[in-house]
């Protein structure tokens, strides 16, 4: 009599057991009737509507720079600050912040990281960059130069025509120095 119990229990253990086996058996996710994916949502056409008017003075529209080559500034680039007193005494401040260290603070290539450099840095009183046009040097600090890194991302557009106005300030300087001298 205790073999057809034990079998009745193995038969229902086993029918239990392929049970939960099918129910814990992975089924294809399903998705909430309201949601969308991307292979069954609604195909969007771009510009099948016009894009909306962005209200005004909400992106920069002024003042931004055309990308150019350093040749293309020496031609086209001209400084548009005036030559006061503030804006030398701005680009005095950057000059001392980002051109100081290799320059020198008195331009003259003798800065306290030059002699670690690779090539020694360019002379800017007595050296060809005083016969430059102001577009070259603007050009140079945005974009570098040689062995100078590039200060675009550092200082603003404003800030370096102030850093060229400081550097022609020096070399007036310099110039009137020299004919004092002789």
């Amino acid at each position: 009599m205790i073999g057809p119990i034990v079998r009745t229990f193995r038969a229902v253990g086993l029918m239990l057991a392929v049970a939960i086996a099918i129910a814990a058996w992975p089924s294809p996710a399903t998705c909430f009737p309201w949601s969308i994916d991307m292979y069954r949502g609604p195909e969007v056409q771009p510009y099948a509507e016009a894009p909306r008017v962005t209200p005004a003075d909400t992106i920069p529209v002024h003042g931004g720079e055309p990308p150019m080559s350093l040749e293309q500034a020496t031609i086209k680039m001209h400084n548009p600050l005036q030559p006061t007193p503030e804006n030398i005494a701005k680009g005095k401040a950057q000059f001392i912040t980002y051109c100081a260290p290799c320059h020198g603070e008195s331009a003259q290539g003798n800065g306290p990281v030059a002699h670690i450099l690779a090539k020694p840095p360019k002379n800017l009183i007595a050296g060809t960059s005083k016969d430059l046009p102001d577009g070259y040097i603007y050009g140079a600090i945005r974009d570098g130069v040689l062995s100078m890194p590039s200060y675009a991302e550092e200082m603003p557009a404003e800030q370096r025509w102030q850093v060229v106005m400081y550097i022609r300030s020096m070399q007036a300087e310099a110039a009137k120095a020299k004919v004092a001298g002789n």
